[in-house]
This record gives structure tokens, C-alpha cells and sequence, in this order.
């Protein structure tokens, strides 16, 4: 141990967790039994459940608060229905869960037209801030941007002539 010790010891920081009673993993750590009783504690009160709420299939029950502003709806909802039957380390819980972020957006701009209301896309998106600090990255996101809309109008007028 002590040549693993010198052999990275010019590392900043290395072995800062070699010494148990600098570990700040210690207080969730069972050593010695007696650290059980810090788990001594009463459940909050369980927010009253009125609508769907997705919890862990690796816990019993749902948390004892949660967010109520945006129930799962539409098709962000179904994908979210899906993830939630995964376990949290699955590709299957997470990669539904980014899909149904990107398109739950979608449907926000959906619902704002529906109900007459021309969403602010560029202050929404942070683009005037992004612009001021970040020139260069919004340039290529616009130089990507464009190239794949052109690749697009492209194929389609290629598709439409072999017709």
C-alpha cells in the first residue's frame, strides 16, 4: 500500500479519503452498527396523490412530496409511462426520458399556439445571452442548423424528381 501511496502522491488531492475518519462517505456508512440511529426519523406527511405521478420501480412508494405543475401528458407522457417501468440504471429508463424532455418542449410550443400565445423562442432558449457571451458557438449552431435544413430540402427535391 505504501508504494501505491508514492506511486501517485504527486497527484493533487490522492489518498484524500485514505484516512476512515476523513471519509465523508462515514455518516452513510454502517461501521460499526451505531450509525443506524441517524436513520431514526419520522416520514413528512405524504402529499395528497391527485394526479399520475411516476416513481422508481426500485421504491416502495412514491416520495412524500413531489411536483404537481406539469402532469405527464401526451406523448412525452406515454414515453415517460414506459421509462418509469425500467430500472434507474437502464439505457431503457433514460434515453425515453431525454425523448420525451425534447419532445414535452414540442408540445409546450403546441399548447402555446393552441391557446393563442406566440411563444418568445429566442429569450426562452437564453439566445440573447448565448449571443452577448457565446458568438461563436451560436454561429455554428447556425452554420449546422442550415446545412441540415439545406440537406433536407435537398433530398426532398432529389426524391420528388425521381418521381
Amino acid at each position: 500500500m505504501e508504494t501505491l501511496a508514492n506511486n501517485y502522491s504527486h497527484i493533487k488531492g490522492w489518498g484524500i479519503d485514505a484516512d476512515p475518519k476523513n471519509d465523508p462517505t462515514y455518516p452513510m456508512r454502517n461501521r460499526a452498527g451505531e450509525d443506524t440511529k441517524s436513520y431514526d426519523w419520522q416520514r413528512p406527511t405524504q402529499q395528497p396523490i391527485d394526479i399520475e405521478v411516476h416513481h422508481s420501480t426500485e421504491r416502495p412508494n412514491v416520495s412524500a412530496v413531489f411536483g404537481t405543475s406539469v402532469p405527464p401528458s401526451g406523448l412525452s407522457g406515454m414515453l415517460r409511462r414506459y421509462a418509469f417501468k425500467h430500472p434507474e440504471n437502464q439505457y431503457g429508463r433514460w434515453l425515453p426520458m431525454l425523448l420525451a424532455d425534447r419532445i414535452n418542449v414540442v408540445e409546450g410550443i403546441i399548447e402555446d399556439f393552441k391557446t393563442g400565445k406566440v411563444p418568445n423562442i429566442i429569450a426562452e432558449k437564453g439566445m440573447k445571452a448565448d449571443w452577448q457571451h457565446n458568438r461563436s458557438g451560436v454561429m455554428k449552431k447556425a452554420a449546422v442548423a442550415a446545412f441540415l435544413v439545406a440537406a433536407v430540402v435537398a433530398w426532398n427535391m432529389g426524391k420528388k424528381s425521381r418521381d
